[in-house]
């Protein structure tokens, strides 16, 4: 067996792509920790811009919205995207036409599964992900999403916050968008020390209060709060702080 391991980049999964299609038995990933079987024949792979092209070009030619929704399912944790991936796009290579909706193909069935993982993440934290004002001004993020969507959410906050400056920091991942009121940049971050301004403190003690005034023990609201927000998502919410 042939295993491909590619950088995580899309044009070295689409690389990938190109050297493993006519190969029947072979695997596509980037994990280099791969375990691998007594007959496993390692290949690595570098981008290449012109095969990566050719690839996307027969893609976007079969279905004109498959390349966006390969692009969502490399970004999830799941160990097993490319290879997801890699089958989806056989499936779809062999119909020449669209196979989203494709439901008696088990690879199909997969690549959806991954796909709605990412994208109800995504949908999740437009609405769930919570600022705060530094000290300078800036308001900043922390969150450890399960999927890399940093770079995903950063149009919807730019374009909501069009004026102020802020930062989603994926403390997992240790990168970050950066948003100065005009452009928005991805970078690398650390860890980060983050001083909050005084008016985010007297906020943040508000609301603690008035989560406490209004969570009656008798009737708790841990069960509301975790249909609409996962338990993982809670340490960055100010009223379940100590």
């Amino acid at each position: 067996m042939k295993i491909f391991i590619c950088d995580g980049t899309l044009d070295g999964f689409f690389t990938a792509v190109f050297g493993a299609f006519n190969i029947s038995d072979c695997i596509i990933t980037s994990n280099s920790e791969v375990q691998l079987s007594l007959d496993s024949e390692i290949v690595r792979i570098e981008a290449d811009y012109t095969k990566s092209e050719r690839v996307k070009t027969a893609i976007n030619r079969a279905d004109g919205e498959a390349l966006a929704d390969i692009a969502f399912v490399l970004r999830s944790c799941d160990s097993l995207k490319e290879q997801t991936a890699f089958e989806y796009i056989k499936a779809l290579m062999k119909k020449k036409a669209p196979v989203k909706n494709a439901y008696n193909l088990p690879e199909v069935v997969d690549f959806n599964d991954i796909l709605y993982m990412v994208t109800g993440e995504i949908h999740r934290l437009k609405g769930l992900l919570r600022f705060m004002e530094s000290a300078n001004g800036a308001f900043y993020a922390p969150y450890s999403p399960d999927n890399d969507i940093t770079e995903l959410l950063m149009p919807h906050f730019a374009e909501r916050f069009k004026s102020e400056r802020f930062v989603i920091h994926d403390l997992k991942r240790k990168i970050a968008g950066m948003y100065n009121g005009h452009e928005w940049i991805m970078g690398y971050a650390g860890e980060a020390e983050i001083y909050l301004s005084e008016y985010e403190r007297t906020f943040e003690t508000l609301w603690k209060k008035y989560y406490k005034s209004i969570n009656v023990t008798e009737r708790p609201h841990e069960k509301q709060m975790k249909g609409s927000m996962p338990v993982r998502y809670w340490k960055y919410l100010p009223e379940k702080k100590d």
